[in-house]
C-alpha cells in the first residue's frame, strides 16, 4: 500500500541521515560541533494543570508569599507533576553539560573574538567590510563579548573557579574604547547587565552560589560597566522625544548617518541596567534617561487602545509601524515594567504594566 512505501521511505531516510552524522568527524574533522551533549532522559508527558491560575500583576510585589490555597506553591502545584525531583536533578546536569560545551568551544576556538562561528571552528567579530551587515554588527562589538555574556551563568553554574579565571580575563583584556557601531539595546542587555551581575554576584555578602568572590577585587566590573554606559549616553542626546538613537560608536558617539527609527523593546528596554548602575554608583543620570525614553514611548500610546506601536521615530515621535503586539520589537518594553517595579519600587512601573496588561488582554488577536 502507499502508505507503507511512504513510511518504508522515512525510516531509509532517517537512517540516512543517522549514518551521515556519524560519520561527519571523519569525513569534516576541523567542524566544532562534532560532539553532541548527551541527553539521557525521555521528555515526560505534559501533565494537565490543574487550573488555569489568572495572575494578577498588582498582588505580586507585596501580596503575600505567592503560594496556592493551603501554603502549596502556585507553580510547583501546577508543573511539579511534570517535573519531580528526579527529572529535575538529570535536566539540570544535561543543562551544565549543554553550557560547558558550548563555553569550552568558545574559549578554545574563538577567545578573545566576539563569537564563536561553529562552520569555520573559528571566532568572529564585526563585519568592517559590510557596515549595513545590522545582524552581525549590532550585536558584536570586538569586546569578547561571550566571554563577558557567560560570566554570570558561570556564577549560577557553581563553577567558582572557572568564574573567577573569566572575570579576571575580562579585566585583564576587555576595553570598550573601539571602533565599533553597537546597538545601545544589546550592548545593554549583553554586556552592561552582565558586567552588572557578576559584579554584584561577586560583591555579595551571602555568596548564594558557592564562594565567587575574588581575592583584591576592587569594583572593576563595575568600573568597566560605567565606563560603557558612559559611550552609550550619547544615544540619548540630540533627540527631540528623548527615546534614544539605536546605534552608537563606543569611540565617536551617534554616527552621522543614524537611522531615525527605533523600536519600542530597543528604545524601552533599558531601565534595569542603567537603573541599577545608577544606583550602585549613587549617580541618577543612567536611569534618568532610560526612565525618560519608558515615559516618552509610553505617551505615544494610542488613545483609542491604549497600546503602543513597535517603531517609532525618535525625532518626531510618529510611529512608522503601527502594529501592536507581544513579539520581537515590543516583548520586553513590558518585561522591563514589571522587572522595574520589582527592583526599584517605583509605583508608575507597576502602574504603566497594569494599564498595558489589562488592554493587551482585551485587544490580543486570538487565532
Amino acid at each position: 500500500m502507499q502508505w507503507r512505501s511512504l513510511l518504508l521511505g522515512l525510516l531509509l531516510l532517517r537512517l540516512g541521515l543517522q549514518a551521515l552524522l556519524a560519520l561527519l568527524p571523519a569525513l569534516a574533522p576541523g567542524l566544532c560541533l562534532r560532539r553532541r551533549p548527551p541527553f539521557p532522559f525521555p521528555f515526560p508527558p505534559r501533565a494537565p494543570a490543574p487550573g488555569r491560575a489568572l495572575w494578577v500583576p498588582a498582588a505580586l510585589p507585596g501580596g503575600g508569599e505567592g503560594a496556592a490555597g493551603g501554603g502549596e506553591d502556585e507553580y510547583e502545584a501546577r508543573y511539579g507533576r511534570a517535573f519531580p525531583p528526579q527529572l529535575r536533578a538529570r535536566l539540570r546536569d544535561a543543562a551544565r553539560r549543554m553550557f560547558a560545551f558550548g563555553y569550552d568551544s568558545y574559549m578554545r576556538h574563538a577567545f578573545p573574538s566576539d563569537e564563536l562561528d561553529p562552520l569555520h571552528c573559528c571566532g568572529r567579530g564585526p563585519d568592517r567590510d559590510d557596515p549595513t551587515n545590522l545582524n552581525i554588527n549590532d550585536v558584536l562589538g570586538n569586546y569578547s563579548l561571550t566571554l563577558i555574556d557567560a560570566l554570570d551563568t558561570l556564577a549560577v553554574m557553581g563553577n567558582s573557579s572557572e568564574f573567577q579565571k573569566a572575570v579576571k580575563l575580562v579585566i585583564d583584556t576587555v576595553s570598550f574604547d573601539k571602533d565599533s557601531t553597537v546597538q545601545v539595546f544589546e550592548a545593554t542587555i549583553r554586556v552592561l547587565g552582565s558586567l552588572l551581575s557578576a559584579h554584584i554576584i561577586i560583591t555579595d555578602t551571602k555568596q548564594p552560589f558557592g564562594d565567587m568572590t575574588i581575592k583584591d577585587y576592587d569594583n572593576e566590573l563595575l568600573h568597566m560597566a560605567h565606563d560603557l554606559a558612559v559611550r552609550l549616553l550619547p544615544a540619548f542626546e540630540n533627540t527631540k522625544t528623548g527615546i534614544p538613537y539605536p546605534r552608537v560608536n563606543l569611540k565617536r558617539g551617534v554616527p552621522p548617518d543614524s537611522n531615525n527609527e527605533t523600536c519600542t523593546a530597543g528604545a524601552g528596554s533599558l531601565l534595569v541596567e542603567f537603573g541599577i548602575l545608577s544606583r550602585l554608583l549613587g549617580d541618577s543620570t543612567f536611569e534618568w534617561v532610560a526612565r525618560r525614553a519608558v515615559k516618552a514611548l509610553w505617551s505615544l500610546r494610542s488613545n483609542n487602545t491604549g497600546l503602543l506601536g513597535n517603531v517609532v521615530n525618535i525625532q518626531t515621535g510618529h510611529w512608522v509601524g503601527k502594529q501592536s503586539g507581544l513579539g520581537a520589537g515590543s516583548d520586553s518594553f513590558y518585561e522591563y515594567l514589571l522587572k522595574s517595579y520589582i527592583l526599584f519600587g517605583e509605583q508608575e512601573d507597576l502602574e504603566m504594566f497594569n494599564d498595558a496588561y489589562r488592554n493587551i488582554q482585551n485587544h490580543l488577536r486570538r487565532g
